[in-house]
């Protein structure tokens, strides 16, 4: 009887318990996960391989595909955003601020908090749903600042001259090496250009903080403001410390809270570093022949980032290549066309243009790829004077409101260093054979034939340029050719009215529209061609199997590299005393010398800061 008992106790336990449990799991709590993104370093438009964190950079396509999976992530309840120093441009401000939207048209809520802001930061942050700063920080809100760098008096010191011509009144890239300040159209150009930025930035603020245009920008006038001052104005929600401020999250999520840093980074294998046989093994890994996968509907994406130039680039150490070299993105272009699971292909352009040649080369290369299938064009913070060469014959184009575009028209010469060698008392002495042998010396400005001879082969690149634009964007196009023209630089805003791009939007919405135009719903995006991290571009070169021809050495890539000696140590103390204006510095000498190299050029007109 008492062993009955026992078992009926038993089996009474074994019914009740799982219902007990059940209770116990019902009266926890569930964490609520916070998915924490720290902006910091350099947003660079292109991808970049993971590895590349160990220089500061940031993919934006990575960051807004990362915030859109956020946005549609059951499992992610909150958006926490923190802020050290995160270069970005215009375009990708928006481009941002987009995707921060979708995740608060989830009902996420999105947390902010930074120890300072300038006024293109805050117009980021200030999308978020809470806005703190840190106590006695700066809210440096006093609009944008545009700053160019003229170099004739310092070339006239040096001895050096710039002869220069322009196809274009608004064409005004080589003002720079020939004036001493703006020309009357080259300033009329920029007023434009920062009024219609200023507008999209204001816009931006008004909306995010419940405020009208007129009294956003009554506010930018009385800043810069402290954090209690940013407070009073309805300019932030808080002033608090970081512990303060993930306190806040807690309590509004409703206590324990999950804060998620490695969202959606892959678990990597470690590598056995204190033996040489786990770095072997690591290695042997980057040779395994791929496992056989069906392949899987596609949208290529392929990045023109930088100043366009001929031939073959190199990645660095750490997978990113200084320039958009034509031989490179002809190559991705010609594997995109050839293959199949390749339905459609993007161009990202974030270049303010380069060499006419390459240019040409490029946009080429692009039709072979729109001849076979749906190709369309995403413009980043500048898709410029040969950035726009590139694009425009494309099925549909995406800007940005502030991207800068346009800049339609040609810039060519030569620099002339006779007077420089002569105050160090060198002396040269030509000689040549055939009557235009000596067009491109350093030695003299050109005469009239020269002149005239240059005048009319620029003409021509000209009308070439103007002929691409005509018949890539046909009755789209809002005037005549000749009065879009000019170098006149526009926003995408601008350009969208003009007819110079067909939509307003990022690189997101630019796939959207490629997929929809090869009808296909279900498909993978590639970056073409792949980033390569250090340890692939390291084991490829010692292999021999990189793809890039050995024969090409480029002086752009050598120009990208760090100076030694007393060039480099001047130039490290320009950065150090003044940074900003030391980059623009650096932005000019590059020009000139690709000016040597192709001696006509499609470039914006400015080297300028904006801040």
């Amino acid at each position: 009887m008492r062993s009955y008992r026992a078992i009926s106790a038993f089996i009474c336990l074994m019914i009740l318990n799982p219902m007990l449990v059940g209770a116990e799991e019902d009266q926890a709590q569930t964490p609520a996960q916070a998915v924490h993104v720290h902006l910091s370093g350099i947003l660079s438009d292109s991808s970049v391989p993971e590895s590349s964190l160990l220089t500061g950079s940031m993919s934006m396509s990575k960051l807004v595909r990362g915030l859109r999976k956020i946005s549609q992530d059951p499992e992610v309840d909150a958006l926490v955003l923190t802020y050290d120093t995160l270069a970005f441009g215009f375009a990708q401000l928006e481009e941002i601020r987009t995707a921060l939207g979708e995740v608060h048209a989830q009902g996420k809520p999105i947390y902010v908090h930074a120890e300072g802001m300038t006024t293109g930061v805050y117009a980021l942050l200030c999308a978020g749903d809470h806005l703190s700063v840190a106590p006695a920080s700066t809210l440096m809100l006093t609009g944008l600042y545009g700053e160019s760098m003229y170099l004739k008096g310092l070339m006239d010191k040096l001895g050096i001259q710039a002869d220069f011509l322009s196809m274009g009144n608004y064409k005004s890239a080589a003002e720079t090496m020939t004036r001493t300040g703006p020309s009357v159209a080259a300033q009329e150009n920029l007023d434009w250009l920062l009024d219609s930025l200023y507008d999209s930035l204001v816009g931006m603020i008004a909306q995010s903080r419940n405020k009208t245009p007129d009294q956003t920008k009554a506010l930018i006038d009385q800043g810069p403001f402290l954090a209690e001052e940013a407070l009073e104005k309805g300019l932030i929600d808080a002033v608090e410390t970081r512990s303060a401020f993930l306190k806040r999250i807690e309590d509004d999520l409703g206590g324990a809270v999950v804060f998620n840093n490695r969202y959606g980074r892959s678990a990597k294998k470690p590598i056995n570093v204190s033996s040489p046989f786990g770095l072997f093994s690591a290695f042997s890994e980057l040779f395994k022949a791929p496992q056989a996968t069906a392949p899987k509907d596609t949208i290529a994406v392929v990045y023109v980032e930088g100043t366009i130039v001929s031939g073959y680039g190199q990645a660095g150490f750490f997978g990113s290549v200084s320039g958009a070299f034509a031989g490179n993105i002809r190559k991705a272009f010609e594997t995109v066309a050839a293959d199949d699971s390749v339905k459609a292909v993007v161009m990202r352009v974030n270049s303010p243009g380069g060499s006419a040649e390459a240019s040409e080369v490029i946009l080429n290369a692009a039709r072979g790829v729109q001849s076979r299938k749906p190709f369309v064009v995403s413009m980043g913070d500048t898709a410029a004077s040969g950035g726009y060469y590139v694009a425009c014959g494309a099925d549909a184009i995406y800007a940005d409101s502030a991207t800068v575009t346009g800049s339609i028209g040609v810039v060519g010469g030569k620099i002339v260093t006779q007077d420089l060698w002569d105050k160090f008392g060198v002396n040269w002495v030509g000689d040549k054979r055939g009557a235009r042998a000596d067009l491109f010396t350093s030695a003299r400005p050109f005469d009239k034939d020269q002149r005239d001879v240059f005048s009319a082969h620029m003409e021509t690149i000209y009308d070439t340029f103007k002929g691409h634009v005509v018949k890539g964007r046909g009755y789209r196009l809002r005037k005549d050719i000749n009065d879009m023209a000019g170098g006149r630089v526009y926003t995408g805003k601008q350009a969208l009215d003009l007819g110079l791009v067909d939509y307003l939007g990022g690189l997101e919405q630019a796939i959207a529209c490629a997929a929809k135009k090869s009808s296909v719903t279900d498909y993978v995006i590639r970056v073409v061609p792949e980033p390569k991290d250090f340890i692939t571009q390291l084991m490829e070169d010692l292999s021999g199997r990189t793809d890039r021809p050995t024969d090409i050495s480029s002086i752009m890539t050598r120009a990208l590299m760090p100076s030694t000696g007393a060039q480099g140590s001047l130039f490290d103390l320009l950065q150090k005393t003044d940074p900003k204006r030391a980059q623009v510095f650096l932005q000019a000498l590059r020009r000139i010398e690709l000016l040597h190299q192709e001696n006509i050029l499609m470039m914006m007109p400015y080297d300028f800061i904006l801040e």
